[in-house]
């Protein structure tokens, strides 16, 4: 009696025609795993920007001083600052500060740093199209703070299609936080914050927060 191909365990061929068909449907579900990847690498490389920018905090009134230091004020508004920077945002947080060369902005920058091991980075404020051009290309989808003079603030909101109605800062006011979010697709938004103390300034850490929000 003679035994089968499949008792003796020998597997049954299988034709050409059926091979190249299994061949066949690999060929677009690979393409479509790719396609997904690029889609993913894409969006994530497209991601929305956000740049914080603050002016300096209170500094000392000195006759001729041309570059002035915090006050005692300043010092704990900068402290209060960083309280409110350092929890901004839940997931990430910022990822790179800059200062222009002014003593009384490096100062302000220097607990935020000091509080999230990030280096100070210096730059001319008043550069403006090649400083932000430098830093949307540098920090594309990251969150990155800026810390100049309040005669600076507006014309760099303004480089990067942010508010244009920016109201100019009396002299003593300095608890504006401006907050421009560059989307890949869509339109550019600033939203103000301004924080401050409740009471006595002598206690930094106890401050209000109010906003509101204009587009571009």
């Amino acid at each position: 009696m003679a035994i089968s191909r499949r008792a003796r365990g020998q597997a049954r061929p299988i034709p050409l025609a059926v091979e190249r068909h299994r061949g066949s449907r690999l060929v677009p579900i690979t393409g479509f795993i790719l396609v997904c990847l690029g889609l993913a690498w894409f969006f994530e490389s497209q991601a929305t920007t956000t740049i914080i920018f603050v002016r300096h905090t209170d500094t000392e009134n000195i006759l001729g001083d041309i570059d002035p230091q915090l006050s005692l004020l300043g010092h704990q508004r900068a402290d209060l600052l960083a309280d409110v920077i350092q929890d901004i945002d839940v997931v990430a947080g910022v990822d790179a500060i800059y200062a222009s060369e002014h003593l009384r902005t490096r100062e302000t920058a220097a607990p935020i740093s000091e509080r999230l091991g990030i280096d100070v980075q210096v730059k001319n404020p008043y550069l403006v199209e090649p400083f932000m051009n430098q830093v949307l290309l540098d920090h594309k989808g990251e969150i990155v703070l800026v810390i100049t003079l309040e005669d600076a603030l507006a014309p760099l909101v303004e480089e990067l299609h942010g508010s244009k109605n920016i109201p100019a800062m009396a002299l003593d006011e300095y608890d504006n936080i401006y907050i421009v979010t560059i989307p890949w697709f869509g339109k550019v938004k600033t939203l103000r914050l301004r924080y401050g103390f409740y009471d006595r300034p002598d206690k930094p850490k106890s401050g209000a927060i109010s906003h509101s929000m204009t587009s571009g």
